[in-house]
C-alpha cells in the first residue's frame, strides 16, 4: 500500500514538472495563456491611435470608452509599450456606425427588444511582418427590451460592446486566431 502512495506521489510530481516546463518553454517563445502570441524579440511596441466617431448618430461618451477599452487591452495583456508614433504596431480607424434596430415584434404589432449595434471600421500595420496587415470591420451588438429606454440601458450595454469589440480586434491583430 505503501509503494502505491509513493508511486502516486512520484506521478504527482511528474505532472507539476512537465506543466511546469511546459508554461516555462511557451513564455520564452513569447506565447501567453491569454491568447496572445507575440514574438518580443521583434515587436516591442504598439501604436493605438483614438477613433474618431463617422457614425451619423452619435452617444457622446462611446468614443472615449471604445479608446480607453482598447488601449486597456493591450496594456494588460501584452507586454507591448504603447507609442504615440513609430510603434511596431500601428493600429488606427473609426467608428462608423452606432445604430439601433427594431429586433422583435410583440403579438400586439409593437416592438419587443431592440438591438443596438457598432461598428468601427480598423486598420492593423504590422511593420516586422507587413502580410499580417489588414483593414476590415468589427460590429458587436446587444438587445434590450423595448420597455426600457434607451437612456437606462444605453451605457451598460455600450460598454458590453466595447469590450467586445477590444476583444475582437485583440484577437485580430497579435492572437492569430
Amino acid at each position: 500500500m505503501k509503494r502505491i502512495h509513493h508511486l502516486t506521489h512520484y506521478i504527482y510530481i511528474a505532472l507539476v514538472l512537465i506543466v511546469g516546463l511546459t508554461a516555462v518553454s511557451c513564455a520564452f517563445k513569447g506565447y501567453k495563456f491569454n491568447g496572445a502570441s507575440i514574438d518580443y524579440t521583434k515587436t516591442k511596441t504598439i501604436q493605438i491611435a483614438d477613433f474618431p466617431i463617422r457614425s451619423s448618430y452619435v452617444w457622446g461618451p462611446m468614443g472615449p470608452m471604445f479608446n480607453n477599452q482598447l488601449k486597456d487591452q493591450f496594456a494588460n495583456h501584452t507586454k507591448l509599450i504603447q507609442v504615440k508614433r513609430g510603434g511596431d504596431l500601428k493600429i488606427e480607424g473609426e467608428i462608423t456606425q452606432y445604430t439601433q434596430r427594431n429586433k422583435s415584434v410583440a403579438a400586439d404589432g409593437r416592438s419587443a427588444q431592440t438591438e443596438l449595434a457598432i461598428t468601427v471600421n480598423v486598420r492593423f500595420t504590422n511593420n516586422a511582418n507587413h502580410s499580417e496587415d489588414f483593414e476590415r470591420q468589427f460590429t458587436a451588438n446587444k438587445s434590450y427590451e423595448t420597455t426600457q429606454s434607451l437612456a437606462s440601458v444605453q451605457e451598460e450595454l455600450v460598454a458590453q460592446m466595447v469590450k467586445d469589440l477590444a476583444d475582437q480586434i485583440f484577437n485580430a491583430t497579435v492572437a492569430n486566431w
